[in-house]
């Protein structure tokens, strides 16, 4: 396993090896005595509440006093989320992260006013006011935004309490989340040399690469029979967060849930169905991969559990976390020293908890408060998927980064449409870097291989994954009752379709929807697939074209949301209201698994 079978405890984790939430408060006391003085302020929306058609003064007065608010509940939450990620059945972190979250649900409901007021202001006093107060220019984008939400916008009354019902809203995530990190126990399961060891989320896929086809059954049984368990458990919180997904679309005028979460960051709806459409128009080539590995791996049946570990066993190698960081950095000299110099910085300076403990969130994220450097959480194992994690992740905090620098606090939140461009980006060209200094045949098949293991759980997966949310919304929507009978049911046709006759589909693969954390936040999925759409063509700009590319690349990572996110894309050289770059995607894979299946011949 390379970081031993023993899951140490959070407090026994080198400081060294953690992040720095110190660089965002102190302490707890520190973050105790914000809390208060925040919660203090909470009463100064009283002041502008039906007044921001007066002047101008007092509408901006109350953008920047929003602004002011958004900026301190950022940090109170980034804390509290952070401290309790590493350690979830932490009951202090539990309780800050509640509180948090409770303030920043009153201070939404106490600003709820804002928009409708200032929807309720004439065009003509509206226009006037904003050339008088045209100096504060960073809030005109915020007020195009309110103004192109005007059909979707309630009264006061009905803004504040949906602003209400937001805590109580997010009970399905918070309630999957618990199950999912602080009291889910996996049984232990021997390794490769027979010994026991205890499987977690960490290890999960670790197990899953095993030679050991025992290992990998092993490691895959005992995962779903734990989640199904407790199957109608899971099944309810999942209907519950769609069914609130609803809940608001219906609120506001949306047709459906995907119309709603879509229109954030005005993204057609053709976008999603292209995308569905045009990965099912290539399903042949993922039979073709499935083909190639059941060859490769000398079975007579291919099971679900076959899919990860790598068909070329002799470069299969374990990666201390000093040397990814270096080959990680090496893979992104194309970017220039400005992206390279904070790179830098962020593994220099405790961005990253890299470690596996006892009770630590599952999963690799990037996060972090405005005006503090970017956080990433990850369980580094030390197998190639990590690096790419590693540099996965650290595309994440590069792009929050330039985007928290060069804009203010109202036009820095990238939407999620283009989330994971730079992360896919980043991947994308470390490996290229890879296999461009592969020593022999063999190295350069693992590459391959890996980059198609990516690439099937980036586009193919994803898509599914995508479809599987769009088709159970609609049946809810529909008045169907999402029991786990008829969720498993689903999720197993679509697998059936996905990657085809030439493997098993086993019984336990219906119950994988119960344990993907992102279908509670509805509609994320699909810009995996797209964003790593975008991410190859963007890659192979920058690797063509150099300063140039990657001057309009950088752009793009400063843009933040100051534009549209499609706009910004297109802005760097990818339109992503065509089909072509799930096509150019479909293509790198195709090359990649004929380079493969020669390699291998």
């Amino acid at each position: 396993m390379g970081y031993g079978n023993i899951i140490r405890k959070r407090v026994d984790v080198p400081v060294e090896n953690t992040w720095a939430t110190e660089d965002i408060f102190p302490s707890d006391e520190a973050w105790e005595q914000a809390f208060c003085r925040v919660r203090e302020e909470l009463p100064f929306y009283e002041t502008f509440k039906g007044r921001l058609g007066d002047s101008a003064k007092t509408l901006y007065d109350c953008l920047k006093f929003e602004e002011h608010m958004g900026k301190e509940l950022d940090l109170l939450y980034g804390y509290a989320h952070l401290k309790s990620d590493v350690d979830t059945g932490n009951p202090v972190y539990q309780k800050l992260v509640g509180r948090a979250a409770s303030l920043y649900a009153e201070a939404s409901a106490a600003s709820s006013f804002i928009a409708s007021e200032i929807l309720a202001i004439s065009p003509e006093k509206l226009s006037a006011m904003r050339e008088e107060e045209k100096e504060e220019g960073h809030f005109e984008r915020a007020l195009d935004l309110i103004l192109r939400e005007r059909e979707h916008t309630r009264s006061p009354e009905v803004e504040k309490l949906l602003a209400d019902a937001s805590e109580v809203a997010s009970g399905p995530s918070q309630i999957f989340k618990m199950f999912n990190n602080a009291d889910t126990k996996f049984p232990m399961i021997k390794n490769e040399k027979g010994e026991e060891v205890e499987l977690t989320h960490g290890r999960y896929v670790t197990f899953l690469e095993s030679r050991d086809p025992r290992v990998r059954k092993e490691a895959f049984q005992a995962m779903y029979r734990t989640f199904g368990r407790h199957k109608n458990t899971l099944a309810a919180a999942f209907q519950a967060n769609v069914k609130q997904a609803h809940f608001y679309a219906k609120s506001r005028n949306y047709p459906s849930a995907r119309a709603y979460y879509l229109a954030d960051a005005r993204v057609p709806e053709t976008v999603y169905d292209t995308l569905i459409r045009t990965v099912r128009e290539h399903m042949p080539l993922m039979y073709q991969y499935v083909d190639l590995r059941k060859r490769m791996l000398g079975v007579e049946e291919l099971h679900m559990y076959d899919l990860y570990t790598p068909i070329v066993p002799e470069s299969r190698i374990f990666v201390p976390y000093e040397e990814a960081k270096e080959t990680v950095l090496k893979a992104l000299e194309p970017m220039g020293e400005e992206y390279l110099t904070v790179f830098r910085e962020g593994f220099e300076n405790r961005w990253i908890d890299f470690m596996e403990n006892e009770g630590k969130r599952s999963g690799a994220y990037c996060s972090g408060p405005y005006g503090v450097h970017p956080y990433i959480l990850m369980s580094y194992q030390g197998n190639l998927d990590n690096v790419f994690t590693l540099a996965h992740e650290m595309g994440h905090a590069m792009h929050s980064y330039f985007s928290n620098t060069n804009q203010t606090f109202t036009n820095a939140q990238y939407k999620i449409f283009v989330a994971e461009v730079a992360s896919t980006c980043n991947e994308c060209l470390l490996n290229h870097y890879l296999l461009k200094h592969a020593e022999s045949e063999g190295e350069r098949a693992f590459i391959l291989n890996h980059f198609l293991d990516g690439f099937k759980g980036t586009v193919f997966r994803q898509t599914m994954f995508a479809e599987f949310e769009k088709l159970t919304h609609e049946k809810s929507q529909a008045g169907e009752v999402l029991t786990a009978d008829v969720l498993c049911g689903l999720y197993r046709r679509l697998n059936e379709d996905y990657f085809g006759k030439g493997i098993v589909i086993d019984e336990e693969i219906a119950m994988e929807w119960a344990r993907i954390p992102h279908f509670y936040t509805p509609f994320y999925v699909y810009q995996y697939a797209t964003g790593f759409s975008a991410a190859v063509a963007l890659s192979e700009r920058i690797l063509k074209d150099g300063a140039k590319a990657v001057e309009s690349y950088m752009s793009f990572l400063k843009g933040g949301c100051s534009k549209d996110p499609i706009d910004l894309l297109a802005e760097a050289g990818v339109d992503m209201r065509t089909k072509e770059p799930v096509e150019a995607a479909m293509g790198a894979f195709e090359r990649a698994l004929f380079e493969l299946s020669d390699l291998l011949a």
